[in-house]
């Protein structure tokens, strides 16, 4: 037979750890009841829910920021940038056009700057961009201002501003509004010759050079639709430098709206600032866009060169 096993023998327990087990239970059966008090205040719940929207925020920002591949800010607009330049490797867009020594970009890269604009005269190139597009504006969100050939977006159309307009254009603009906007395209001439090493009078002013008045009105045309992603010596054969002189400020005048150089992985970007002048060469290596805008209004100017004479244009006269 088997032998058979005996049931060991508990132990009596002692007071204290009877003392103590019974402390814990107490704790255990105590604390659920305690938090639901806690919780059914209303301040300390409103504080919990109030967390947890920003909590929510943040994440909401985070992920927005991250599907954008934004990584890094070029230019923020609360910032005064006397100069900033960042030299890339120049792309093969050059190559198909002809080539003319001493202008035609080796040296590749982007820059900003704030100290060659004053914001005074920002707001004086403004106040004619605002008179010329006050005669009509797209029925988009885009509007565009050609002081050169005249194009003037009007509903869903352009129309030429001198033709269309005639001699009231004389009570719209004044000789002084063309001459602040020569020496102005002077200044960046200088400030994108000086970056690069080369002449200015190598440069050549090229067409399109242009305002522009963004908003959040929903496009009606592909003519407003700003916001694709663009290489501008593939847009614009006669490109090789473009400059963009910002007359309105970014999270003041509108949100929305920045300019993203597009990187793998590493977008830069520029806020603009009422007087900021980028620059950059026109070709892949500065493959761009710009961000739609959410709310307000963006004014800014594009002043593009050429190294090409054939493709210059000239200033445009009082008429």
């Amino acid at each position: 037979m088997a032998p058979q096993r005996r049931a060991a023998t508990k132990a009596p327990e002692s007071n204290g750890a009877a003392e103590r087990r019974n402390r814990s239970s107490t704790k255990k059966d105590r604390s659920p009841r305690g938090v639901q008090r806690l919780w059914q205040r209303p301040w300390l719940r409103t504080a919990g829910l109030g967390a947890g929207l920003v909590l929510t925020a943040l994440l909401l920002w985070s992920n927005l920021g991250a599907e954008d591949g934004v990584t890094e800010v070029l230019a923020r607009r609360g910032e005064v940038v006397a100069g900033r330049f960042i030299e890339v490797p120049c792309s093969e867009d050059y190559d198909s056009h002809r080539r003319f020594e001493g202008c035609t970009p080796r040296k590749c890269g982007r820059g900003v700057t704030d100290v060659v604009i004053t914001r005074e005269e920002a707001e004086q190139i403004r106040s004619i961009a605002e008179k010329g597009l006050s005669l009509g504006g797209s029925d988009g969100g885009a509007s565009i201002l050609d002081l050169h050939s005249g194009a003037l977006s009007v509903g869903k159309h352009f129309v030429n501003l001198y033709r269309y307009f005639g001699d009231k254009i004389q009570n719209i603009f004044s000789e002084e509004d063309f001459q602040l906007y020569r020496e102005v395209r002077q200044k960046v001439q200088l400030t994108i010759a000086e970056a690069f090493g080369i002449s200015a009078s190598s440069l050549h002013l090229t067409k399109p050079t242009f305002f522009s008045r963004i908003n959040s009105t929903e496009a009606r045309t592909a003519h407003d639709e700003y916001w694709h992603a663009h290489v501008d010596k593939v847009t614009y054969g006669s490109f090789d430098y473009t400059s963009l002189l910002y007359l309105s400020d970014y999270l003041e005048d509108f949100g929305g709206g920045r300019f993203v150089f597009m990187e793998a992985g590493a977008n830069k970007t520029v806020e603009p600032r009422a007087g900021r002048v980028s620059f950059f060469t026109s070709g892949s290596e500065n493959l761009h866009r710009v961000e739609k805008v959410h709310w307000g209004t963006r004014y800014a100017i594009t002043i593009a060169f050429s190294c090409n004479p054939d493709h210059g244009i000239e200033d445009p006269a009082f008429p």
